[in-house]
């Protein structure tokens, strides 16, 4: 199975897009630009949701769901947004089908039933959920309102790939409302430490936080944080985006509330998101020319287990032991999978569960049961050990957190070897032909120079990283003063 995957260095793309299909994540569909996402690829999907969410109620937020629907007088309500937008939107113009009377057995719009207005189907959701908080706030008593939505949303696209580029992605989307600008400036920074946090312990990815700059800024947000990751291609991706968006949507759709001093103000807003975009950041972080290599907390499957018989009399004794070993390991709430299929042979199953990345693989033939112990294969480094069975759930549980930790030591390493400074635009675009990866140096501030090094190089400011301190320098374009260095890369 393995074999059969074109390896990175030759063509990290194809490598990318193989994976997806030949791992049985996802595939292309019937609808040009959207994706089937298949169980074992929703599986993972889930266990982000799963985390994603548990934090999320952690810090306060419920979920609700809003139409997929939205007017369009709603829609170009806030402006900016609007026009962000604009050219991805999907629109219902008409309401029904009749059969057409030029095509016995086939279909045609109703020409009679055009909608009076037509309905944008949502890329995003400030619009409907911030007409519907106008009903909900009234005063400061109402507030914070704090609500997520789990959904799916529609960005027409042309040229797509799975997981990275879709017309339709599954995602979620966090919408609160405030009584000061404090206070939704630290629920927007609250939200990108969320991100950073599952990013760097659930995924293994570590991300660098930041600022966007003006021009890379959600539409109609006032400041955009993010987190920023390194592909193993040398490409940034951008993992996640929380927004302060000021009162420009209180204001667009007219949601006040009364203070307690008995003044009415606008409230002040947040959105903040993440997709199934994390899916391929998951996937191009760690996966290698055998397959997918998946963190153990995200697993769907963190161990396997493959039995070795001959006979049914063999299959029934190994089978006695690998339930036991089950039992032992669920009780430590690792997740254990039995391939009792008698269809395939034992090679097939490890090569089938190294392409999927399964952290652990244990072994077990009539030889283990005779010497009490079994073969571990560790999915990350492809190396093996004999473990004596009454010290296995032991070391499983210690290598659930040392593979953990080490996948993402080897992705920090990673970028460390491919982040460079530089003080020139020569150097500049040597580092980004010849390394890739993230390039720190100074910018002066200006939208022109952004787009400017965009048009000849393809690299973006990918964000104003947190932790930049200030120095001064000049700009590796323009030679301007600068007082602090940015952070650059080509991104998917």
């Amino acid at each position: 199975m393995s074999k059969k995957l074109t390896k990175r260095a030759e063509d990290y793309s194809k490598w990318y897009n193989e994976l997806v299909v030949k791992a049985d994540l996802a595939e292309n569909s019937a609808v040009r630009g959207c994706m089937v996402i298949k169980p074992y690829g929703y599986a993972i999907w889930e266990k982000m949701q799963a985390e994603l969410d548990r934090m999320f109620k952690e810090t306060g937020h419920q979920n609700a769901y809003f139409p997929l629907f939205v007017p369009k007088s709603l829609f170009e309500a806030e402006e900016k947004n609007a026009e962000g937008f604009a050219k991805e939107c999907a629109v219902v113009t008409h309401y029904r089908l009749q059969n057409d009377p030029d095509n016995p057995g086939k279909l045609r719009v109703d020409p009679e039933a055009k909608l009076e207005e037509e309905l944008v189907v949502r890329p995003t959701s400030e619009a409907i959920i911030w007409n519907t908080y106008k009903g909900w706030i009234q005063s400061y008593r109402d507030l914070p309102l704090l609500i997520n939505q789990w959904a799916n949303v529609v960005r027409w696209e042309m040229r797509t790939r799975l997981f990275l580029r879709t017309a339709e992605f599954l995602w979620q989307e966090g919408h609160t409302a405030h009584a000061t600008e404090a206070e939704a400036i630290t629920e927007a920074e609250l939200m990108n430490n969320v991100y950073s946090n599952f990013a760097e312990n659930f995924m293994a990815i570590p991300v660098i936080k930041g600022l966007k700059t003006e021009s890379e800024r959600f539409a109609g947000a006032v400041e955009t944080y993010c987190i920023e990751a390194l592909m193993q291609d040398g490409k940034a991706l951008q993992a996640g985006t929380s927004h302060f968006l000021g009162q420009n949507f209180a204001k667009a759709f007219d949601v006040k509330f009364t203070s307690k001093e008995g003044k009415q103000d606008y409230v002040w807003a947040t959105s903040w998101g993440v997709s199934t975009r994390l899916m391929g950041a998951l996937i191009m972080t760690h996966s290698d020319d055998h397959g997918l290599v998946l963190p153990p907390n995200l697993a769907p499957n963190q161990v396997v287990i493959v039995p070795i018989y001959k006979t049914d009399e063999q299959f029934d004794e190994v089978s006695e032991v690998a339930n036991t070993i089950m039992s032992d390991l669920r009780a430590r709430n690792i997740s254990v999978k039995y391939d009792n299929r008698t269809t395939y042979r034992p090679g097939a199953k490890f090569a089938q569960h190294e392409l999927q990345g399964v952290p652990l693989r244990i072994a077990i033939g009539p030889k283990d049961l005779e010497n009490g112990t079994v073969e571990l294969a560790r999915r990350d480094t492809l190396t093996k050990e004999v473990v004596a069975l009454d010290a296995l759930t032991d070391v499983v549980e210690g290598l659930m957190t040392t593979i953990q930790d080490d996948l993402y030591k080897k992705a920090f390493d990673f970028r460390a070897d491919h982040t460079t400074k530089v003080d020139t635009f020569e150097e500049f675009k040597d580092v980004l032909e010849k390394t890739g990866g993230f390039i720190l140096a100074h910018w002066d501030g200006t939208n022109e120079t952004e787009d400017k090094i965009k048009e000849i190089t393809k690299a973006t400011i990918r964000c104003i990283p947190e932790d930049s301190v200030e120095e001064s320098g000049v700009c590796v374009f323009s030679g301007k003063p600068s007082n602090r260095r940015v952070l650059f890369a080509k991104a998917y």
